[in-house]
């Protein structure tokens, strides 16, 4: 039997705030106190936070460690342990690699690494070398020709536990406005003229002859398996209904309002990026996640493409939105989103629950991870 006493801390538990102690015995927690602990030894956290592990949903920061400059490949497991370091500093033990499952180039580097991507994982996985608990994400671009094929090789892994529902079409979803379109893409690939209105063509074209063939192909797939749901950019009332139509527990990154609203009343949980949270407003324009906040439409949030802004997210919302407080903040990046995707171990600072605990000092610039366990191993 192997015992920690985290001690002298303030725990962010489900609904209050404690100042006192957890006792941690083989893995899970085994006891939560009230106040000074007597018993001797232990580690005093000196007044630090501590909060339950992070859970993220969806980052898809891997493939810049994949290949970190243009035409540079990096060593698969190595990759992933440099991607595993800067999660687990951030306070993240509970992670969903979100890996695209199509492009919108048949060539594209995320398709080349596709593979390599799952197998590095899990090889590192299975060989013990990872801070952070890491699972699989599949990001499925419904308007990829090969799609299918893809799907059906890789969604049978021990460790897929969500799929998501992503169609970066131009006119709608994310990029409802075409022209904020052109200038996205023309940056990213250089298309200019004709060029850039060839590509937006073929595009639409292939929405329509894949889109909804291989939306129901991913949805029945994911069913058959029980693999959580997520749509992706919904936008209207009608994308959050054919979402409801086929199960979806999750809406990630709703980009108006009316979708998050209607997500939220028909039971399916909102996802926001952090960085959204952080820089107060999306990058593409969108719909504010403080707005979503602030009207009681926003549950999760996911760090996407910063892996700090996830505990930064949190201590943001409960300094800036009325009705907020910290521990409810602290759901939106713990609890959530780890029943989300059915993780009921975790998430929460309770006995029997897994030791997954940060220590975090606040500063009045950005909150500091100061030490992480997962299952009770420090990691971090």
């Amino acid at each position: 039997m192997t015992e920690k006493l985290l001690k002298n801390a303030r725990l962010i538990l489900a609904d209050s705030v404690l100042e006192g102690a957890v006792l941690i015995r083989d893995g899970a927690i085994a006891d939560i106190s009230d106040g000074a602990v007597a018993m001797p030894g232990g580690e005093d956290l000196d007044g630090d936070y501590v909060l339950p592990g992070l859970v993220e949903l969806h980052t898809d920061a891997l493939e810049a460690h994949m290949s970190p400059r243009p035409g540079a490949d990096w060593p698969g497991v190595s990759a992933v342990i440099a991607h595993d370091n800067q999660l687990a500093a951030s306070g993240i033990t509970t992670v969903l690699d979100a890996l695209a499952v199509g492009a919108i180039f048949e060539d594209s580097m995320r398709i080349q690494h596709l593979e390599r991507m799952i197998d590095s994982i899990a090889t590192a996985r299975q060989e013990g070398l990872l801070r952070a608990d890491h699972m699989l994400h599949l990001r499925c671009e419904l308007t990829y020709r090969d799609l299918p094929e893809l799907v059906e090789g890789f969604i049978d892994h021990p460790i897929v536990r969500m799929v998501s529902l992503m169609d970066h079409t131009p006119g709608q979803r994310q990029f409802v406005d075409e022209g904020t379109y052109r200038l996205y893409y023309q940056k990213k690939f250089s298309m200019e003229g004709s060029m850039m209105d060839d590509f937006i063509a073929k595009r639409k074209a292939e929405q329509v002859e894949f889109g909804d063939k291989h939306r129901r192909i991913v949805v029945e797939a994911s069913r058959d398996r029980g693999i959580t749901l997520a749509s992706h950019d919904d936008a209207t009332a009608a994308h959050v209904g054919e979402a409801v139509s086929d199960g979806v527990r999750i809406a990630e990154f709703p980009t108006t309002v009316e979708a998050a609203k209607a997500s939220h009343g028909n039971g399916i949980s909102v996802m926001m990026g952090g960085p959204n949270v952080v820089r107060g407003g999306s990058h593409s324009g969108n719909v504010s996640a403080r707005e979503l906040a602030e009207k009681g439409y926003l549950d999760i949030i996911s760090s996407d493409y910063v892996p700090t802004s996830l505990l930064h997210s949190a201590f943001l919302l409960a300094e800036k939105i009325e009705g907020m407080d910290l521990p409810k903040a602290v759901q939106t990046v713990t609890k959530t989103p780890a029943e989300g995707v059915g993780l009921t171990d975790r998430g929460e600072i309770a006995v029997g629950k897994r030791a997954d605990l940060i220590r975090v000092e606040y500063t009045p610039h950005h909150p500091l991870v100061r030490g992480a366990w997962r299952e009770g191993r420090r990691v971090a």
